[in-house]
């Protein structure tokens, strides 16, 4: 199992620590390009599709909260970019 796939298994398990760096790293590798917003307010677009995921990047922390999570599996199960099995 490499790292992506421990990270699509563990964003699917919807961990309390979640951080932004594997959020980043994990939506990177499925395609989207990381645009920078106003603020905190940071916006993926899919190459391909050029669906949007905007996230509230955490501060000062670095782990994202829970509606963060859920709302960005929802999309990629919804995208078929990820298995929710």
């Amino acid at each position: 199992m490499g790292k992506q796939e421990k990270l699509r298994n563990r964003l699917l398990s919807k961990p309390k620590d979640f951080t932004w760096s594997e959020m980043n790293s994990l939506l990177g590798n499925l395609g989207f390009e990381l645009l920078k917003g106003s603020g905190s307010k940071r916006k993926f677009v899919h190459n391909e599709t050029k669906t949007i995921i905007i996230i509230h990047e955490p501060h000062p922390g670095n782990i994202l909260k829970r509606y963060i999570i859920e709302q960005v599996t929802t999309k990629l199960v919804e995208m078929e970019l990820i298995d929710n099995e």
